[in-house]
């Protein structure tokens, strides 16, 4: 019986949209655009963040060394500094879908790939994080989703049984790996709102311990 829900965090809980920063120091369309974007959100380094095995001033180093000009390089720098405060936003309902499980007796958890700076923002993005029962960041293990690793140190950091936990992720290699540890899940459809995330949800769960929905709480 699933007793817990595991949640991914970006676009499934959050909205995530790195232009919204990139547009706050550029022009979209142009080329320094496209080169300064590119270099920062698609490098290698951003992966390596969200592992944890990189510092962020290692990272920022590496990503301004790829960029050509002293002003690519200064609005590389603007946007990783500052990427936090544009680019996430609580995607409309979660809350209320989170609440509603919790009330339905449903152990609440997140596991995400996400680099350190995400410790000291998370609470301000994350809808209804004071249902939550326990949040894990890929870069605080040094691993990252798919890796079979992360679930199984997620597991045993909060003392859960695979079989009993139910995952949430919009991609679905993380869906995979989860289903060869013993968690089932299912790959969430991108919306706008958490209309789809409810509908997924109630397609595949059904009370814990015999408990009749109630929903509002």
């Amino acid at each position: 019986m699933i007793k817990n829900i595991v949640f991914d965090m970006g676009n499934v809980l959050v909205a995530y949209d790195e232009d919204l920063t990139c547009r706050q120091f550029m022009e979209e369309g142009t080329e320094e655009y496209g080169r300064v974007k590119a270099a920062v959100f698609g490098s290698q380094e951003w992966v390596l963040l969200d592992m944890g095995v990189i510092s962020e001033e290692e990272g920022l180093r590496r990503m301004k060394n790829r960029l050509k000009t002293d002003r690519e390089r200064e609005l590389a720098e603007k946007c990783f500094r500052h990427w936090h405060e544009f680019c996430m936003w609580t995607i409309p309902g979660a809350a209320e879908v989170i609440r509603e499980l919790k009330g339905r007796g449903y152990g609440i958890y997140l596991c995400s790939n996400a680099s350190v700076r995400l410790l000291t923002c998370y609470p301000q993005v994350i809808p209804a994080v004071d249902c939550f029962d326990g949040i894990l960041f890929s870069a605080e293990e040094k691993l990252i989703k798919p890796q079979r690793e992360l679930y199984q140190r997620f597991f045993e950091r909060f003392g859960l049984r695979a079989e009993e936990c139910f995952f949430v992720d919009d991609q679905p290699v993380n869906i995979e790996g989860a289903a060869a540890c013993g968690m089932q899940g299912c790959c969430h459809e991108k919306a706008e709102d958490a209309s789809t995330l409810r509908r997924e949800l109630e397609e595949f769960l059904t009370p814990p311990s015999g408990q009749t929905p109630r929903r509002g709480e």
